[in-house]
């Protein structure tokens, strides 16, 4: 119990640290936190869009957001939700703008590196059925409408608890678990069609 009191308080002291360098514009902070979430935030925004390029732009303009808006980030809650609802609302404004822009994967984004530490030291068969799964899963994301994108990534690749996907998305928490809930059960279906189970 007092192991988890200590984390709890020490978590409270980062945040008002992270809190009190956002609103002062430090630099090196706003260095340390691209380094630190980098990865996550494209990938979310890849999910969100839809769109490699355009989640890359937006990607820079989030980061540009967070050091104009840093003093807007509430130190009670954690850092992460708060630069996903940051990315979210600059692609709504986006999409808002320029409707015509599309929300399903390019052909350009099927031909992204890949990670060594996906591949790990699996066996030619494997990696290939690994790859093919991936590329099935990428295809049923692509499928779904970009609320249901949304929700899927932020919990599953971003571990958001329920309650912070409802802030990053600013609606109720039965909304999220409603969009999750209808967003796996579309992902098994288009999955059913390929042959590969969720």
């Amino acid at each position: 119990m007092e192991l988890l009191l200590t984390m709890a308080v020490s978590a409270a002291d980062d945040s008002r640290v992270l809190a009190r360098g956002l609103r002062a514009r430090d630099p090196r902070l706003l260095d340390e936190l691209i380094e630190k979430y980098q990865y996550r935030l494209l990938r979310y925004l890849v999910a969100l869009a839809g769109n490699h390029a355009l989640a890359e732009d937006l990607f820079q303009e989030t980061w540009l957001r967070v050091l104009e808006r840093g003093h807007q980030f509430d130190p009670r809650y954690r850092f992460e939700p708060w630069l996903f609802a940051v990315a979210r609302n600059l692609f709504l404004d986006r999409v808002r703008r320029r409707p015509e822009l599309s929300l399903t994967v390019s052909e350009d984004d099927e031909e992204r590196p890949v990670d060594p530490a996906d591949v790990e030291t699996r066996s030619p068969f494997e990696e290939a059925r690994h790859s093919e799964q991936k590329r099935a899963l990428t295809g049923a994301l692509a499928t779904l409408a970009p609320i249901y994108r949304e929700v899927l990534a932020l919990r599953f690749q971003e571990e958001l608890s329920l309650e912070e996907i409802a802030r990053v998305s600013n609606v109720p928490v039965s909304t999220v678990k409603s969009r999750l809930y209808r967003g796996l059960g579309q992902m098994q279906l288009e999955l059913g069609r390929t042959g590969v189970a969720l």
